[in-house]
C-alpha cells in the first residue's frame, strides 16, 4: 500500500531520463510505466517491458560511464615526435611484420601522438606476435629520449625478452634486473637505469620495487595482465613522469568484457598468425588412451622433436590428491620405466632460479626430449623444436592456463599437437576442456 501511494503521489515528479526518439527506437516504455509495471504488473508482458527498459538504461549508463573514463586519462606534458618511427623499426626487425601486427603498431603511434597518455590492452593468441609490436611502442618512447621498461611474469620470460631487445636496440642500451644477481652487478645495473644510460628495461614485477630509480620512464610494457595487480600498476605513477602503458595478453578477452574489467583501456587485437605457423590441434582424451599416447610420445622424439608433459604438482608429499601426477615422481617413473630409452628433464617452480635456467637452456638446445613440468613454463617459454604439449589432469587447469600452455608448441614450423587428458565425468569440466 505504502509503496502504492507513493507511486502514485509522485506520478508527476519521476524525471524521464532517456529521450523519447531513443525510446521509440528501441521500443522501450516511460521510466513511470516501468516502475510501475515492476511493482504493479497487469500481466507477464507488463513486467518483461518494465524489466527491458531499466536494464537499456543500467547498461547505457555504465557504457556511457566507461567512455567518458577513456576521457580522464592524464594529459602528456609535451607531444611525441613519432613521424618516420614505424618505418625506421620495421628496419631493425629480422622478419616482415603481419598486417595485423601493422594495425597493432599504427593504433598504438596514433595513441602516442594524441594528447592524453595511452593505456592499451594488445591481445592476440600465443606466438601471433605480440612482443614486436610491444617493441615499436617501447622504441618510439626511447626516440622521443624516455626511458621504456618490459615487465615479464616470470624469469625465464623476462631472461628471453633481455635477448630479443639486445638483438634490436643494442646491449648498451639494455639493462635486465633479475632474482639472485650479485649485490655489485645489481647496483651496477641500478646505477644504469637511474642515469639514463639504459634506455630499454627488462625483468619481472620487481622493477617497481623500491630501490629501483628510473631517469625518465615514459613507457610501461606488462606481460600477462592476469598477473599484474591493480597495485602494481599504480607504482608506476609513482616511479616518476606520468608513463604510456600497455598491456599484452594471450588470454582471450571478449572485447565487451575487456571494457568492464578494463575500462579505461583501449584494445589492439593481432588477428592473424605469421607466416609458417600452423593451428595447433588439441585433443580431449581419457587414461585408457594411454599407451596411444606414449607410442605417439615415442613418435615425435623419433622425428627429431621434443615434448612437454605438465603435472599439477611438484613433489610426493604435497598434502592433495592421490591421482594428481607430482612432478619429480612422474618423471623419474617416465624415465625408468616408459622412456629408459629416452631424455627426460625435471622442471618445477621450488627449483632455484639458476637451475631453472639451466633444465630450460638445456631442453631449448635439444639436450632432453621430454620436459616434465609444473605451470612454471606458462608463460613465454620458446623452443620451437617442441611439437607435443601433454597436460595431465587438464581438468585441475585454468581457461587461460591451458591456453598458455598450448601455446608452448606450434612456434616452428612442424606440425605441433596439445593432449588434455582427463578423465572427469562432470560435464560443465568436460565443456570447458572442449
Amino acid at each position: 500500500d505504502t509503496v502504492k501511494a507513493v507511486l502514485e503521489g509522485c506520478s508527476e515528479g519521476i524525471e524521464e531520463s532517456l529521450p523519447a526518439s531513443m525510446r521509440q527506437k528501441y521500443g522501450l516504455i516511460g521510466l513511470y510505466d516501468a516502475l510501475r509495471g515492476l511493482h504493479f504488473p497487469g500481466n507477464m508482458e507488463e513486467i518483461k517491458a518494465a524489466r527491458q527498459r531499466l536494464a537499456f538504461e543500467d547498461t547505457l549508463m555504465f557504457s556511457l560511464t566507461l567512455s567518458m573514463m577513456q576521457y580522464s586519462l592524464p594529459k602528456r606534458e609535451q607531444p611525441l615526435k613519432l613521424e618516420g618511427t614505424m618505418s625506421s623499426f620495421i628496419k631493425l626487425l629480422p622478419f616482415e611484420p603481419t598486417n595485423a601486427q601493422l594495425k597493432a603498431m599504427e593504433e598504438i603511434r596514433r595513441n602516442l601522438a594524441g594528447e592524453r597518455l595511452m593505456n592499451r590492452l594488445l591481445q592476440g593468441d600465443v606466438g601471433s606476435g605480440k612482443t614486436a609490436v610491444a617493441l615499436y611502442a617501447m622504441y618510439a618512447a626511447m626516440k622521443n629520449g624516455k626511458q621504456a621498461a618490459l615487465m615479464a611474469p616470470t624469469e625465464i620470460l623476462a631472461a628471453q625478452h633481455y635477448t630479443t631487445l639486445c638483438k634490436i636496440f643494442g646491449a648498451e642500451n639494455v639493462a635486465y634486473l633479475k632474482g639472485g644477481m650479485k649485490k655489485a652487478e645489481r647496483e651496477a645495473e641500478l646505477a644504469r637505469i637511474a642515469t639514463g644510460e639504459a634506455k630499454a628495461i627488462t625483468g619481472t614485477h620487481a622493477l617497481l620495487q623500491g630501490d629501483v630509480e628510473f631517469h625518465d620512464l615514459g613507457m610501461v610494457i606488462t606481460d600477462e595482465q592476469h598477473r599484474f595487480g591493480v597495485k602494481q600498476r599504480a607504482t608506476i605513477g609513482a616511479k616518476g613522469s606520468a608513463a604510456d602503458v600497455l598491456i599484452m595478453s594471450a588470454t582471450p578477452i571478449p572485447r565487451t568484457l575487456a571494457m568492464i574489467l578494463y575500462g579505461d583501456l583501449s584494445v589492439s587485437c593481432i588477428d592473424e598468425l605469421p607466416p609458417g605457423r600452423q593451428p595447433v590441434d588439441t585433443f580431449v582424451v581419457g587414461e585408457r588412451y594411454r599407451l596411444r599416447l606414449n607410442a605417439f610420445i615415442r613418435k615425435q622424439v623419433a622425428e627429431g622433436h621434443q615434448v612437454f608433459v605438465i603435472c599439477p604438482l611438484v613433489g610426493e608429499d604435497d598434502d592433495l590428491p592421490d591421482e594428481r601426477k607430482a612432478v619429480t615422481a612422474y618423471a623419474r617413473q617416465l624415465q625408468e620405466k616408459t622412456f629408459p630409452d629416452l631424455r627426460v628433464a625435471v622442471l618445477h617452480g621450488r627449483m632455484k632460479p639458476k637451475e631453472k635456467e639451466k633444465v630450460m637452456a638445456a631442453f631449448a638446445a635439444g639436450e632432453s626430449d621430454i620436459l616434465v613440468s609444473t605451470t612454471v613454463v606458462e608463460v613465454g617459454v620458446d623452443v620451437p623444436n617442441a611439437t607435443l604439449m601433454v597436460v595431465e589432469n587438464a581438468d585441475r587447469f585454468g581457461l587461460s592456463q591451458l591456453h598458455q600452455l598450448r601455446g608452448r608448441v606450434g612456434r616452428g614450423r612442424a606440425r605441433s599437437y596439445c593432449v588434455l587428458l582427463s578423465d572427469t565425468q562432470n560435464p560443465e569440466t568436460r565443456r570447458r576442456l572442449k
